[in-house]
This record gives C-alpha cells, structure tokens and sequence, in this order.
C-alpha cells in the first residue's frame, strides 16, 4: 500500500501554493508535514486526500492513478484542529455514523465504538451531545471517529492543539501505534519541531509551499540539507551568522577562529553561513574550546524552567534558549558561549556543506 505523489502541483489565481512536488508514502509508516502557518502542509493534504485536484501531477493510491477521484470514493480518514462533530448526535452516534456508512454490524460498531471512546477517555461522555462537551473532550470525539474508519490513509491536521499537555502526550504515543498496526499511511502535520521528533517516522520539512527535505526525522533534524531545512526544524529558528574559511581555520569575525577539522577541513577557502539552533547558546562556556560572542540582550522570555534570550549581535537577531531563570538586565552588553561541535556550515547558496560534529556522532 503506497501513496505516491508525482510533481503534484497546486496553482489558486496565478499564486503557487504547492510547488511541484514528489513523495512515496508507504504502508504503516508516520509521515510527518513540518512547516509554519502558511508553508503549505494544509494544502499538500487536500491533495493527498482528493479534496482538491493538482493543478499538474498525478496522485497514486497503491499503483492506480486516483488524481480525478472523489474523497468519498477514496478510504480516508481526516481530522482537523478545527474540530467537526454531528451537533445533533450523541458522542456515541458520532463514532459510530462512519461505521454505519460501511454497514457494518451492530455488534461489530458497538465493540469499535468504546474501544475508540476507551483511549480517547470519553466513555462516560457516549450519552451526550458534542455541545455539552469542553474543546478537547469535542477533539477527542472527532479523532475517536477516525479511529474507527479503519482508513487507508490518516490525515491529521494540527489535531492535538486543543488537548491538554498530559492528554497530547499520550495521544502521541498512543495514535500512532493504533494506526500503524492497522498498516495505514498516517500523515500529520504540524508547525512544532518538538512535535515531529516525539512522533518520529519520516518528515517532510515545508517552506512556502516546497518540500525542502523528506526523509527519516532524526536524519532531517540532524543532517538537513539546506539552511531553510534547519530554519524549519528549529523552534525558535536557527540562528546564523557569515564566516570566512581560511587554509586551515574558520574565522567568526571579531578575531575569533576555530580549527577546521572533519567535514569543514574539505572546504575551499571563502565565505559561508554558520548555524546553530538556540538551545547550544550558553550563558557561560562549558568546553574549553567554547567560542565567545559579545551581544546585547534584547528581551528575555521566561517559560518556568528556561529563559529565552533575545539578542543583538552586530544587527544579527539571534535567540538563545538556556536553563534556568534568569534575571537579566535589557539592553546591557551580554556575552554567549557556543562549542563548535554544534555549529552546522553552510553554502552562501543555503546548502548544507559541513554537518555539526556532535549530530553526526548521534
């Protein structure tokens, strides 16, 4: 069972939303869309799903062209974080109306029904209506739905937002599993970094409407291959900053330079784009070989048990994610640490051309 996409393009009013496209999707895997509001992951789903025709390409489902077929022929399940239930059917109802569609027995939607309503905890909610339930409990309703469908492919659009923290967490673990063992193609999309690592599988990195990046998540994340990959795969953003690769050193600027060992050694000599993610800036140095950067704090974000640091670095924006509170004074001249290990070197072009030493020792 494959979901293939061949240059699948969408055009709306002369505005490209998808560019050309290819994916292979194959059974039981979990396809992740990673992107920010706007990249294109809502759309590439409609295609997949057949609720909107390419604009060119072809979209095949197990080797047949299916680019011309309706949704409702097509064995797909969606749910969206903007929830959609029957208001006027109990919860019970809700589960069991796709089952229905299928004629399936009494007996067979009675067992699916509350296997599906056991995981999703709502139980002892089947006898009411959606409108008597909280946003999440109404969540959880429409993604029981999917559950029982029984779907070839699974497309999950941003469901979890609404939940709790402790209820998304296990349903990330949980979801995944029911749908792999049933050998559906599971695709989800989401605008978290965080999100696409617990989920695993694969992920494709989006960005104004192209996949920049398809392959396993640890690989995209560790090794992606271009700048904007990285930009996509980091929350907040990458940071990045110009150096210059000499012989046998990389200059940072401000006289600061490092050996050019491992994959940098190889470069010819010229400029390139440094960049490191937001959680390897450091308060203080914690290698000997740390490089040192003189900034300025612009403000600091406070979570409860980390401070985002937003700081001016010679006009360059760059945000630091560091453990712990801290109480620092905006404005005033801060200094930041980072260890070359985790400095990613990249081609004026954006493309990644010497990977972080410590993501290639993972």
């Amino acid at each position: 069972m494959t979901l293939e996409l061949k240059g699948v393009s969408k055009v709306v009013n002369g505005a490209t939303h998808i560019h050309p496209t290819h994916l292979t999707l194959n059974k039981g895997t979990m396809n992740v869309l990673l992107g920010p509001t706007s990249s294109g992951k809502t759309s590439l789903m409609r295609l997949m799903a057949g609720l909107d025709v390419p604009t060119e390409g072809q979209v095949f489902w197990q080797g047949e062209d299916v680019t011309g077929m309706r949704v409702q022929d097509r064995k797909v399940a969606m749910v969206y974080q903007q929830f959609i239930n029957y208001p006027s059917m109990t919860v019970y109802e809700n589960i069991a109306s796709p089952l229905r569609l299928m004629g399936k027995s009494r007996s067979e939607i009675d067992a699916a029904v509350h296997k599906a309503a056991d995981l999703m905890q709502l139980s002892p909610m089947l006898q009411r209506k959606p409108l008597e339930l909280s946003g999440g409990q109404q969540q959880r309703c429409a993604l029981a739905r999917a559950l029982v469908k029984d779907a070839g492919l699974v497309l999950l659009d941003e469901p979890l937002a609404n939940l709790d923290y402790k209820l998304r967490e296990e349903l990330r673990v949980e979801i995944p599993k029911i749908f792999e063992e049933a050998g559906s193609i599971f695709v989800y999309a989401t605008t978290e970094p965080e999100e696409a690592l617990l989920l695993g599988g694969h992920t494709a990195a989006l960005w104004e409407g192209r996949v920049t990046q398809f392959d396993l998540t640890p690989t995209v994340y560790r090794r992606p291959v271009n700048a904007t990959t990285a930009r996509v795969f980091s929350d907040p953003p990458m940071n990045f900053l110009t150096v210059t690769k000499s012989g046998s050193e990389i200059s940072f600027g401000a006289g600061q330079t490092v050996a050019a060992t491992g994959s940098m050694a190889t470069l010819h000599d010229g400029t390139y784009t440094a960049g490191f993610r937001p959680n390897h800036v450091e308060l203080s140095a914690q290698s000997s070989g740390a490089l040192e950067f003189d900034t300025h704090l612009i403000v600091t974000e406070l979570t409860g048990s980390e401070t985002f640091v937003h700081l001016d670095h010679h006009g360059e924006k760059w945000v630091g994610l560091v453990h712990g509170v801290h109480d620092l004074p905006l404005g005033a001249a801060l200094p930041v640490y980072l260890d070359p290990s985790h400095i990613y070197i990249f081609s004026e072009n954006g493309d990644l051309v010497a990977p972080a030493s410590y993501a290639l020792a993972a």
